[in-house]
């Protein structure tokens, strides 16, 4: 399994310094368990593009981050992942939507539709959230001790 983790608009690297190394670290720890890539587009249409353009070679379970999603917790979102592992999903797709939401289009093609709760958060957050979420899972999935002390009841 392979999974890559997009983030959509311009960055801005000194104003977004503390968040970008958060979000690296994230996918670096992803990356003890399956292959993780980070990438930037600067819009969806740009996005949808290189999705058409991948999905001829590898078909990818695309799962956008979007208000109007599922709310899992961590131990569903854990289930879920380990599932699509284990029926040898060969590309997972996640991606934190653009400022103004994703569009119809993009909301039709995905998998999964995910929200990371009711609050907003800017993107660069989402982003972190959305890897840690990830490498979360992977831990709790794989009985590594990271999210130990954190379950839910």
């Amino acid at each position: 399994m392979k999974i890559r983790l997009i983030t959509l608009g311009r960055r801005i690297s000194r104003k977004h310094a503390a968040a970008d190394e958060l979000f690296a670290s994230y996918v670096e720890r992803i990356g003890h368990f399956v292959h993780c890539k980070a990438e930037n587009y600067h819009s969806e249409e740009k996005f949808l593009a290189v999705l058409d353009r991948a999905s001829s070679r590898t078909p990818s379970m695309l799962v956008l981050l979007d208000r109007r999603g599922k709310s899992w917790s961590t131990e569903i979102f854990a289930e879920w992942l380990g599932r699509q592992r284990d029926q040898a999903t060969q590309l997972l797709t996640f991606a934190v939507g653009p400022v103004d939401g994703w569009s119809k289009t993009a909301l039709g093609r995905a998998g999964l539709v995910l929200s990371l709760g009711p609050m907003t958060l800017p993107h660069e957050l989402a982003a972190v959230v959305m890897a840690e979420q990830v490498y979360r899972a992977f831990t709790i999935i794989e009985g590594h001790p990271y999210h130990l002390g954190h379950k839910s009841e």
